[in-house]
């Protein structure tokens, strides 16, 4: 995939649109052109939602539920979710940087054209999502849970994995080749679709060896 590169609020195609948000947050909402602009939600219930050609600046989301809401090219700098669900979300055309997501809930999400731009993902639950065309740039990925998920065409240049779980995953043209650290807890038997270069493939062979139960000794 081709990663496009960062824009500015006022790059946005549809910027001039863009009105400030002015709550509060509904279920079953439908939020065009709008613009989350430091906003703060506690506990907020906007699950089954629609966030059409949206931004989101400064934003900050503590606990709540976003769940079965859809995001269509939308904007997010510098936003802060924590404990938030995101579960069962539906993701295209997206564009998230230096933002954190921690304890997040995205079990079920599927992803389409995505880009996490230093970003810091600490204890996020991917399981069963569906990633396609996604990339991290220059991220942290902290015990972030790929189980059962379906990769297509994701990359992670300079970012770094530490204790992720790829147990069942099923990946496809997934480049960890440029990754600046890779740190996988589980599911290395479970990496077979993914490109990795020959000094990554040195630092894995120990924890390959024992997942496969290799012995390896010198005399």
């Amino acid at each position: 995939m081709r990663i496009p590169a960062p824009r500015e609020l006022t790059e946005l195609p549809y910027a001039h649109r863009l009105e400030p948000f002015t709550g509060p947050m509904e279920r079953g909402g439908g939020y065009e052109s709008v613009h989350f602009a430091g906003s703060a939600f506690e506990d907020a219930q906007g699950g089954s939602s629609l966030f059409s050609e949206a931004a989101f600046s400064s934003a900050v989301f503590e606990r709540g539920s976003l769940r079965r809401s859809r995001f269509d090219d939308v904007w997010l700098h510098t936003v802060r979710m924590v404990g938030t669900s995101l579960a069962d979300t539906t993701w295209l055309d997206g564009e998230f940087t230096a933002g954190v997501l921690a304890g997040v809930e995205m079990h079920g999400a599927e992803l389409r054209r995505v880009v996490f731009r230093q970003c810091k993902l600490d204890s996020v639950n991917l399981r069963g999502a569906t990633l396609r065309e996604v990339a991290f740039v220059d991220c942290l990925l902290r015990d972030v849970d790929f189980g059962g998920a379906t990769l297509t065409d994701v990359r992670f240049p300079g970012s770094t994995l530490d204790r992720a779980r790829f147990e069942r995953a099923r990946l496809a043209k997934v480049d960890l080749r440029d990754a600046a650290a890779l740190g996988i807890t589980a599911g290395l038997g479970d990496l077979g679709g993914a490109t990795v270069s020959t000094p990554q493939l040195f630092d894995l062979a120990p924890a390959l060896a024992q997942h496969i139960g290799l012995i390896v000794e010198d005399d």
